[in-house]
């Protein structure tokens, strides 16, 4: 039979049983087994170098792509870098224009203000030449009135020396009724100034509520009235000043009683009559008086041609509550307050648009700092010199 064993001693044949099968089994099993295990370890080994392998390639890979990279992001670095610089130089010298423009601009703000300062000089010392030829030609032949010319501006030379004393006193002795004096200096030099052919003298001391006396005189020198103006410097109104000034008035024999005041009533914003007596700030005097001094002009010529037809105080007064008056200080105070609207409104604009252009200038240094920081944390800090400039400019900007 196919599955008897013959036993090789004694040549019997029999049949293997269920103990001679299940060794044969095991040991064909452990075979199995070990071939297996050694199946197994070989594919690991091979499995190992191909990993090995495989990683070996990868990570050259990776470390070409990444030099790669890296010399791309270099190169693109260095490029938006070439163009940063670019853009910078074009906004410094972009800068530079703008502070050359801005200095030119003040330059020509300093000589059109000293041409206007030379016209009016120029215009001053026409109008005085022409005042001066004017009356040397009448009183040519009137020795006693040059004379007394003369004599006149002794006594004015000697009062402005003692103005100057008087300045140096108060200078020095630093009352605290120093603001109001430089006041009441301050409108005798504008007066003296403006009207140079008129008298301007201070009322003493002792006079209670004026300060000075503008005698006003016409082209022949001949004086035709007295305003009289009272100083005053404080933050509030009184309303005994017009009381006393209108006293002052009196016995100084003045025409026109005028209050220059840095306080004005409660109830008037601007110029104004109260009670027979003129109110205005210092920025009204000058205007205010040379309306004044007009219209006594006036009342003097109309004297002389209607004497005995009436009260002249009346008729100065009826002209100076006229609409034609109001209608003409009216007419000053609008053009006074367009100029300085316009002069207000060109001031914003220079500051406005110098703002719009430092913040420019503050944005680009802002994004260059930025790239600069990018740059020197890819390539190193000493590698590539970001810095704009010197701390010169910034200085430049602030002055």
């Amino acid at each position: 039979m196919a599955n008897e064993i013959k036993c090789p001693n004694c040549g019997h044949h029999f049949e293997p049983n269920e103990a001679i099968r299940e060794e044969v089994e095991r040991e064909l099993r452990l075979k199995v087994q070990d071939w297996k295990k050694k199946q197994d370890e070989e594919f690991i080994v091979k499995l190992e170098k191909e990993r090995a392998a495989i990683k070996k390639d990868m990570e050259e890979n990776i470390r070409k792509s990444i030099a790669a990279d890296f010399q791309n992001q270099l190169q693109v670095l260095q490029t938006a870098n070439a163009d940063n610089e670019e853009k910078l130089k074009l906004a410094r010298q972009k800068e530079l224009e703008f502070l050359k423009k801005v200095q030119e601009l003040k330059n020509k703000e300093e000589e059109l203000e000293l041409e206007i300062q030379k016209k009016l000089q120029q215009e001053r010392t026409n109008i005085t030449e022409q005042i001066r030829k004017q009356e040397a030609e009448k009183n040519s032949i009137k020795e006693n009135e040059h004379q007394l010319r003369i004599k006149e501006l002794e006594i004015q030379l000697e009062a402005q020396k003692k103005l100057a004393d008087e300045m140096k006193r108060r200078a020095e002795q630093g009352s605290m009724q120093l603001q109001g004096e430089v006041q009441e200096l301050a409108l005798e030099e504008l007066l003296q100034a403006t009207f140079p052919f008129d008298i301007i003298t201070e009322v003493g001391k002792g006079v209670r509520g004026a300060d000075c006396i503008q005698t006003v005189r016409n082209s022949n020198g001949q004086e035709c009235g007295k305003i009289i103006f009272e100083s005053k410097r404080t933050e509030h109104f009184s309303a005994d000043w017009i009381d006393k000034l209108k006293n002052d008035m009196l016995k100084q024999g003045a025409d026109i009683a005028v209050i220059v005041t840095k306080a004005m009533p409660k109830d008037m914003t601007q110029f104004g009559e109260r009670n027979g007596v003129y109110i205005c700030n210092f920025q009204e005097v000058k205007s205010l008086a040379s309306v004044l001094r007009n219209a006594i002009l006036k009342i003097s010529e109309s004297r002389k041609s209607q004497e005995n037809k009436g009260e002249k105080m009346v008729a100065l007064y009826h002209y100076l509550t006229s609409h034609e008056f109001v209608n003409n200080w009216n007419a000053i105070r609008e053009g006074f307050r367009n100029l300085r609207s316009m002069l207000q409104k060109e001031r914003e604009d220079f500051e406005k648009n110098w703002k719009k252009k430092e913040k420019q200038v503050e944005l680009i240094i802002q994004n260059s700092l930025h790239i600069s920081g990018s740059i020197e944390g890819i390539a190193g800090q000493d590698s590539i010199n970001m810095q704009l400039e010197d701390a010169e400019p910034d200085n430049m900007l602030e002055n």
